[in-house]
């Protein structure tokens, strides 16, 4: 909802038109549409606070300690990682189905990540974030698959695709998209909740964090069950990593928000229920200095070798061998 004052109304008729609350969808000048908003367009047009925020505030917040995969109650990451093995005496609750490895990359390698990352353009993306994306043409709603002008990946990052061999439950990740994305806090720049598309990316969300430390905050997810293509999991569930949770499990998780710490230079990944069946944001409040994660994606069993589409994604697994050295960085 848009509340507007005089002033704000004429402004925001003149960019929108007539029709402007039901041409929300249509991107503003500074990247966003829809619900998806920045300290830029929230200022010029006066947003509420979002609704997902105002019911963060009344959660019951639990750190992930990702030592021994078990959440503790409690707000303060740096504290909750510093006090394991003990934890103050607290029983942890077991949770499954999210990887942290700090200091996957070294400091050398950061340097000369982000150096090839910002040797080549930015696009604006929404809510204050800019992005570099590498893959195949997809379109979500009417599921439509294209190679599209994907000629691979960067060569300043084929290092992390390589280390990826290293760590057994990435041992055959098969990488068909790469993205750069950047958050400032001066554009309070965050990512709302979300789930990841279910029919064309696979079960692994691969993030390495760069620049700062952040937060991954996960919520149980409650909305629509057909929205993001969530009916597909059915048909590959058998073939997750780690299975999704039952319903009894889910409903401890009803009022509580986790905060996953995501510590400078290191590798996240979800997988199993945590992808599935918990939506994940990052917010603004967590975003205190300059960040750049590089967000990387698999097909979902229906597109790998034996699945029933492998003859679509095929020449794009071929494409996803390559790696380029660009123009502009080798100037």
């Amino acid at each position: 909802m848009v509340q507007c004052d005089c002033e704000h109304l004429q402004t925001f008729f003149l960019f929108f038109g007539k029709n402007s609350f039901k041409k929300m969808d249509y991107p503003r000048p500074c990247g966003c549409k829809g619900r998806r908003t920045c300290l830029a367009c929230e200022k010029e047009y006066n947003f509420d606070e979002k609704s997902f925020i105002t019911k963060y505030k009344n959660l019951k917040y639990y750190v992930f300690c990702y030592k021994c995969i078990k959440i503790y109650a409690g707000d303060n990451v740096t504290a909750t990682i510093g006090s394991h093995p003990e934890h103050g005496a607290q029983i942890g609750i077991e949770f499954p189905g999210v990887f942290v490895s700090p200091d996957f990359i070294s400091a050398n390698e950061e340097n000369a990540l982000m150096t090839g990352i910002d040797s080549l353009p930015w696009d604006i993306s929404q809510s204050g974030r800019r992005k570099q994306n590498y893959g195949p043409k997809t379109n979500f709603k009417k599921m439509k698959l294209a190679h599209g002008t994907f000629r691979g990946f960067p060569e300043y990052s084929e290092f992390v695709q390589e280390r990826f061999k290293d760590v057994p439950l990435l041992a055959d990740f098969q990488t068909i998209e790469q993205c750069s994305l950047e958050y400032n806090p001066d554009k309070g720049a965050s990512i709302d909740p979300h789930i990841d598309d279910c029919w064309i990316w696979g079960e692994r969300v691969v993030t390495v964090n760069c620049l700062s430390d952040s937060v991954l905050t996960l919520v149980r997810y409650t909305g629509d069950p057909k929205r993001y293509n969530l009916p597909l999991v059915e048909s590959y569930a058998s073939q997750l990593r780690s299975p999704l949770a039952s319903e009894e499990q889910l409903n401890g998780f009803n009022d509580v928000l986790i905060k996953v710490p995501m510590p400078n230079r290191s590798l996240i990944v979800l997988y199993g229920s945590p992808r599935y069946q918990f939506e994940h944001s990052v917010l603004r409040t967590d975003i205190t200095s300059r960040r750049v994660c590089i967000a990387y994606r698999e097909f979902t069993p229906m597109y790998l070798k034996n699945g029933e589409s492998f003859e679509k994604s095929e020449p794009i697994f071929q494409t996803a061998k390559s790696f380029w050295l660009d123009e502009i960085s080798a100037q």
